[in-house]
């Protein structure tokens, strides 16, 4: 470290030009390694509230965890089922005029099948449930910290994770397929509302290029990423709430940090999976 601040040479002042090299070197190292530590002490963290989530799946309350589909998945369809109508009605658009002007008019509801069975419906879902359902497990949760109630529930000798996480993990995890399923039904009568009414394609045709270009798997592997993004989304919002500072003001940045990382974290597992569920398939 110092060999490589002496060779910082700018002008007559040589030496304190270094002197200062080497101060901003060593702030930058610092400041690098401080965030390397944060960054693998919280993965860390997280990856053990995924490893006792698990563990206490069986322990949960199935009372609890059907009150939490309702909350977190049927009270989410609404939302979802709009969204991915506008989706599917605005990739249709986008296709319908360009594809009947190649002449490929036959091929349109395929690839609105698979482009909402794939891609469209699971990542956008992801997104809208992590903005409503992650910011709303992170602050509930989050609050329950900050008045003491999580304490609460140690000294009663309850596990908060059995009690609190797991009952959200299966109620995300089991509704975020059945929310795929209707996004993609909604968003592929979207696009054939469009396709039909904007572009003058047939319904026959659009049904017959479904089946003809679409397989179940494009929609069973949308499911699947459904389930790992329902994961995500209930172990982050629950480790922010659980980690969240004292005050109002530690309960908004817990519940911030929720959903940014959340989305941050679905854009990233929808790479591999789509790696692993089609490209490798």
């Amino acid at each position: 470290m110092p060999q490589l601040c002496e060779i910082i040479y700018l002008g007559p002042k040589g030496p304190l030009q270094a002197g200062r090299g080497r101060q901003v070197l060593d702030s930058l190292c610092s400041s690098l390694g401080a965030w390397v530590i944060d960054f693998t002490g919280t993965a860390g963290r997280m990856m053990q509230l995924f490893i006792d989530t698990v563990k206490n799946l069986r322990r949960a309350s199935p009372k609890e965890v059907v009150r939490q589909m309702a909350l977190l998945g049927a009270d989410s369809l609404p939302i979802v089922l709009l969204t991915m109508l506008c989706t599917g009605m605005v990739f249709s658009v986008q296709t319908a005029k360009e594809f009947v002007r190649f002449g490929a008019s036959n091929t349109v509801g395929g690839i609105v099948a698979i482009a909402m069975g794939r891609e469209l419906v699971p990542v956008i879902a992801g997104i809208v449930v992590a903005g409503r359902i992650g910011a709303a497990i992170a602050a509930e949760i989050g609050t329950m910290k900050v008045t003491e109630q999580i304490d609460a529930l140690r000294v009663m000798a309850t596990s908060p994770v059995r009690y609190l996480v797991a009952p959200r993990f299966i109620a995300i995890v089991l509704m975020m397929p059945l929310l795929i399923v209707f996004g993609n039904f909604i968003g592929d009568a979207g696009g054939w509302a469009v396709a039909h009414y904007y572009a003058d394609i047939g319904t026959y045709v659009f049904i017959n290029s479904v089946k003809d270009i679409c397989e179940a798997w494009d929609v069973v592997g949308g499911m699947v990423k459904g389930m790992f993004f329902g994961a995500i989304i209930a172990i982050v919002g629950c480790f922010k709430g659980l980690n969240a500072r004292s005050g109002a003001e530690g309960v908004g940045l817990a519940t911030t940090a929720s959903v940014v990382l959340s989305i941050i974290l679905i854009f990233i597992a929808d790479y591999f999976l789509t790696i692993i569920l089609y490209v490798s398939k």
